[in-house]
């Protein structure tokens, strides 16, 4: 028995008619006839009484219809899953992402509905101006950028919020504080990326130092999180911003992280997509960004007090 004989015999049952079925299915009237009568040898009965002027089903083959109609939606249903299924093991999610990300990159991930249905996830560690071009040039399919309130030709899901912590010398008077008021840093150098190497976080930084009433003092070349954390270690008097996210690459009990009263420098993180994403990975993503943000709006929170 073959699946198209039983096609062949629901087409003809709900025709009543051998030619109007060969047409529903394109092919010839012979070769339908022959596959009904193979099929109606090999159940040893009739499904079709073809003594009269017109063409009607047997007892026997008005009892089969609806199981035969129930093995080609079983059958329909197992080509489409298998169809998903193929899809997803060949379907390459490219992100564009930065090196702070830390564990938020594992919270955004264990949020996606079905943990991402079987797609295979692909991350490219990059400046924020590449990753934005990536996505619109179709290189990326999505990307974690900070502080871009607008980005033409791109959609932007908000994920969280991230209060920046100071990194200080641990023998420096201010370490032994719970937390800081940022004018409490007023009279310490600053160690942050240049303009040009971060416009988002420099920016963001000094104009919190100027509403705090300072003006920050730059101090020694920023050569990377790093170097900077080492050197802070030594016990040179400055500071530097970091995202919390980053605090486990502080290793050193020579170096104190403390928090900001009020977070004055707070960074948005988005998820950078296409206009024209397609909507079903859109409501995905959707959904992860709202699950994720309300997570994370929940650890500030509990922070803050």
């Amino acid at each position: 028995m073959e699946l198209r004989q039983i096609q062949y015999f629901v087409a003809v049952a709900e025709e009543l008619h051998f030619g109007r079925a060969a047409e529903q299915l394109h092919i010839g009237q012979p070769a339908i006839s022959q596959q009904v009568r193979r099929l109606e040898r090999e159940l040893r009965t009739q499904l079709f009484d073809r003594s009269g002027r017109s063409v009607t089903l047997t007892p026997v083959g008005q009892a089969l219809l609806p199981e035969a109609r129930e093995l080609l939606r079983a059958m329909d249903s197992f080509a489409a899953k298998a169809e998903r299924l193929a899809a997803r093991s060949e379907a390459t999610f490219r992100v564009g992402i930065s090196s702070a990300l830390g564990e938020r990159l594992d919270d955004f991930l264990d949020a996606l509905p079905g943990g991402g249905d079987g797609t295979r996830f692909e991350f490219q560690t990059l400046d924020a101006h590449t990753r934005l071009e990536g996505v619109r040039a179709g290189r990326l399919d999505a990307a974690f950028v900070r502080g871009v309130e607008n980005a033409p030709g791109l959609r932007l899901l908000t994920l969280w919020h991230d209060p920046l912590v100071v990194a200080l010398p641990a023998a420096h008077p201010l370490a032994g504080r719970d937390r800081l008021d940022l004018a409490d840093l007023a009279e310490l150098p600053l160690r942050i990326a240049t303009r040009t190497e971060n416009p988002v976080l420099f920016d963001a930084v000094v104009a919190a130092c100027r509403k705090a009433g300072f003006e920050p003092v730059l101090g020694p070349a920023f050569t990377g999180l790093q170097d900077t954390l080492a050197e802070i270690g030594t016990g040179a008097a400055c500071w530097t911003p970091m995202y919390p996210t980053a605090a486990p690459l502080v290793s050193s009990r020579r170096v104190a992280l403390l928090p900001l009263n009020g977070a004055p420098i707070t960074m948005r993180m988005f998820l950078a997509l296409r206009e024209n994403a397609d909507p079903g990975r859109l409501e995905l993503l959707s959904a992860a960004s709202t699950q994720v943000r309300r997570m994370v709006e929940e650890e500030n929170q509990i922070r803050r007090t």
